[in-house]
């Protein structure tokens, strides 16, 4: 374990110029006097690690130092083969970059570890879109691709409702979602951040100006709440149920889980019969019906009337197929 520790400070001092003891400490989830005990052994093994003193001071490696790849086990080498979704990069016309990456890490590696790119690909193959759909691919994903490699301000052109309207963007980041393509983007001169389905771009042109980068934008972070918060935006109806132990178990399976698992948490005692009554909050009644009918007699729905109606005509025509 202290011996994977000892390669990641390597590799955290590499890729930056420095770094101080907190922010290692940190990154390692080790104590700072941890840190120093790590230093001190790497520079004793040959590693030109160097501590500077003072308050500006921190750790780092002699200018041009560089670790080599052959230190990689075979299940680093394997898992970095499965680091990028193929398709994604084919999309955004990456995958000939791509090839080449990987051959240039495949001749670094160590003879016996040569075979892990065909070892890894043929026993995991990444497929984003979901089923039942081939979501067509943006036409202007590669230029938008390469604005946000760039860090290049992208004058823009996209349909909204039944109006186009043209921005200028400061483009972050790309997201894929369930085979759908979207841009995290900045409007130029403006302060928030803003989320573009690429299918509904009917113009990308990228300019000779770049932006400066907020260095403090976390863009898995950002995607993680915004992506919350519209799910969240989505359940608007709230609905009253009875469910047996079954039922209260299998909810945050059938309906929003968030929302499944905060109704039963709210719940109070079982009642004699042993069924919890629980307030659910739904996007609408008609997505509670086709949920909760996953549920069969495990769930009676108390309210709305309108969604109590719909339960009560379908256990009629049940009953009417069964009896027959």
């Amino acid at each position: 374990m202290r011996a994977a520790r000892l390669l990641r400070m390597v590799l955290l001092l590499q890729s930056r110029v420095s770094m101080t003891g907190p922010e290692l400490a940190e990154e390692l989830e080790v104590s700072e006097r941890t840190v120093a005990r790590d230093a001190a052994a790497l520079s004793e093994a040959g590693i030109p690690v160097y501590a500077d003193r003072g308050r500006a001071g921190g750790y780092r490696l002699v200018e041009g130092y560089r670790t080599r790849l052959t230190g990689l086990g075979r299940t680093e080498a394997e898992a970095l083969f499965l680091s990028g979704v193929p398709s994604a990069l084919r999309e955004m016309g990456l995958a000939d970059a791509a090839s080449v990456a990987r051959l240039k890490v495949s001749a670094a590696l160590m003879p016996g570890l040569r075979d892990a790119p065909d070892s890894a690909a043929q026993r995991f193959h990444l497929d984003a879109p979901g089923w039942w759909q081939a979501p067509p691919v943006p036409a202007l994903l590669p230029p938008v691709a390469e604005a946000v490699w760039a860090d290049r301000v992208v004058s823009v052109r996209y349909r909204r409702r039944d109006t186009e309207v043209e921005r200028r963007l400061e483009p972050y980041g790309l997201v894929l979602k369930a085979g759908v393509w979207y841009l995290v983007a900045r409007v130029a001169e403006a302060t928030e951040y803003r989320i573009y389905r690429l299918d509904r771009f009917c113009e990308v042109r990228p300019g000779d100006e770049c932006f400066i980068r907020d260095a403090d934008f976390d863009l898995p972070g950002f995607w993680r709440e915004q992506a919350a918060q519209f799910a969240r935006s989505l359940l608007r109806t709230e609905v009253v149920l009875r469910l047996s132990e079954a039922g209260a178990r299998r909810l945050p399976y059938v309906t929003d889980r968030a929302a499944g698992r905060e109704a039963v948490a709210a719940a109070g005692e079982p009642d004699r019969d042993g069924r919890l009554t629980v307030t659910l909050l739904v996007e609408s009644v008609e997505v509670a019906y086709e949920q909760l009918l996953m549920l069969g007699p495990e769930c009676e729905v108390l309210a709305p009337v309108e969604l109590r109606r719909l339960f009560a005509e379908a256990a009629r025509r049940s009953i009417r197929l069964y009896e027959g």
